[in-house]
């Protein structure tokens, strides 16, 4: 699949985890590139406007390093990008998987509620992408 790309959708959850593991392993098998995604909005995540030094867009993409080093081992041949956005993170992924072959995320976020076996991005991203969603659940789930 030369020029393939699959987006994942990752948020520092174990759900997000999950997902990125899957989608590292389907880029291995099917050689495309892996487009690793982090989403930050304070505005909307936390109800507050923060203060002092906190970057985070540092924090996004130090957590997504920590994810991929999880989910993707040195040896797997797998190629892949690191982005890290402002906006809210279904518009994000959504934007991010315009011409992809594949979107992938977990099933919860940190948002959400417990027990749903869909949190809100994830059933937005099914009902609006415009390329194969999968939606991959957490082990506890």
């Amino acid at each position: 699949m030369s020029g393939s790309r699959i987006v994942v959708g990752v948020d520092g959850s174990s759900s997000a985890t999950r997902a990125l593991q899957w989608a590292a392993r389907q880029a291995e098998v099917t050689g495309a590139e892996l487009h690793v995604v982090g989403a930050w909005n304070w505005a909307a995540t936390y109800g507050y406007v923060p203060t002092g030094e906190f970057d985070w867009e540092q924090e996004t993409s130090s957590m997504l390093d920590e994810a991929i080093g999880k989910a993707v081992s040195a040896g797997d041949g797998v190629h892949f990008r690191k982005y890290v956005t402002q906006g809210h993170p279904a518009q994000v992924l959504l934007d991010a998987s315009e011409g992809a072959d594949l979107l992938v995320v977990g099933s919860r976020g940190h948002g959400g509620f417990t027990g749903m076996l869909l949190g809100s991005v994830s059933q937005y991203l099914v009902t609006h992408a415009r390329c194969p969603v999968v939606v991959v659940r957490d082990a506890e789930s």
